[in-house]
């Protein structure tokens, strides 16, 4: 099969979706690999290490897209990418599409066939293609408050570990899975008194018995949430519903309560934000204040750290792409039902069903 890996043109993104190591692979099993023009330079690797694996080299994004059928991408594409896509597409990358109802018209007008790496999903329920991502983004929601608490940032200049005899910071996690178990983590390894909440009660109590003292669980509802947010000093969103929307947890109303320099750092707005006041930022322009309170709103986190996350996601996404490419998507589809959880639009119509109920079509 013929695979375009175009560059990513986000803001901030520095990431390509297949390492100089996965394309050799995929030449080896007999597949043609083309590669935009410097896609790989913000993650370190270069046209020739992309050469010298197997792969041809694009002078233009219209290029990659006009000679192949397999799109591997990281991010989803942006209005400029839109025209670009054709039925004859496969699309593997991650869309979001319930946070963004014009790129899902954009997609199903394509007629192309999207796979989402956020929706493909194991027996276990487990996101294998989300979780290195999330791993990543949790470990730097932490890394990005703690920054952000400083005064010279606009935080209350607090230190998250405080020191001997200075109480050390309160951070507060909503959510228990990939993304606030590594935020947790990081926190507490830091020296800060951390609080993480969540609906499942088996999640709570693996992670009572896995994290340090200095980690508190609560289950998550409205009581529970106000109580940890008093005096919190860095609130970390990490809600996850797979494929959907994720739901409002903190309301506008109780981010007034709460005081100027206090930072919120909301992982969750990739799937439009678990806390009322976010919107979505870029790492060019990442903060701004909502009544004296610093909202950190990066959809695209990662990206920060491309060398780490391009080698993490191209180690686990090359298996399914191996599998697309060897036998198409139709029959990968019914070989693999982890990769058929992935199918997000098929043909002009949304097969997901989180996102037919977002936009209720």
């Amino acid at each position: 099969m013929k695979i375009g890996i175009p560059k990513e043109i986000k803001q901030g993104e520095y990431r390509v979706s297949t390492t100089p190591g996965g394309v050799k692979e995929l030449c080896q099993l007999g597949h043609q690999v083309q590669v935009e023009k410097n896609a790989g330079t913000g993650s370190g690797f270069t046209d020739g290490d992309y050469q010298k694996a197997g792969a041809t080299i694009a002078d233009t994004t219209e290029e990659v897209f006009a000679n192949n059928i397999l799109i591997v991408k990281v991010k989803e594409p942006l209005a400029t990418e839109y025209a670009l896509l054709k039925e004859h597409h496969i699309l593997f990358t991650y869309l979001h599409l319930a946070s963004s109802l014009p790129l899902t018209q954009a997609l199903m007008k394509s007629g192309a066939t999207c796979i989402a790496y956020e929706t493909v999903e194991k027996s276990d329920r487990s996101l294998p293609l989300l979780a290195p991502m999330s791993e990543v983004a949790g470990r730097m929601a932490t890394q990005q408050g703690a920054w952000f608490l400083e005064k010279q940032n606009g935080g209350k200049g607090v230190l998250l570990g405080g020191v001997p005899g200075i109480p050390a910071a309160k951070v507060v996690v909503l959510g228990g899975g990939t993304v606030g178990t590594q935020a947790a983590r990081i926190a507490a390894g830091m020296g800060a008194n951390v609080w993480i909440l969540d609906v499942n009660f088996s999640r709570l109590r693996y992670l009572d018995e896995v994290m340090p003292k200095n980690v508190q669980t609560l289950v998550s509802n409205q009581s529970h949430i106000e109580q940890a947010l008093l005096n919190a000093d860095l609130i970390i969103g990490a809600v996850l519903v797979p494929g959907d929307k994720a739901p409002v947890i903190v309301s506008a109303a109780q981010i007034k309560t709460l005081a100027p320099g206090t930072v919120v750092v909301d992982v969750a707005i990739d799937q439009g934000g678990c806390i009322e006041t976010t919107r979505a930022t870029s790492h060019k322009d990442p903060v701004y204040e909502v009544n004296g309170v610093l909202h950190y709103c990066v959809p695209n986190m990662p990206g920060a750290v491309p060398r780490t996350s391009t080698m993490a996601l191209s180690a686990t996404t090359l298996p399914y792409i191996k599998q697309i490419a060897d036998k198409g998507w139709e029959e990968a589809t019914k070989a693999n039902p982890e990769l058929a959880k992935g199918l997000n639009v098929v043909k002009g119509k949304v097969v997901y069903e989180a996102v037919v109920k977002a936009f209720n079509l």
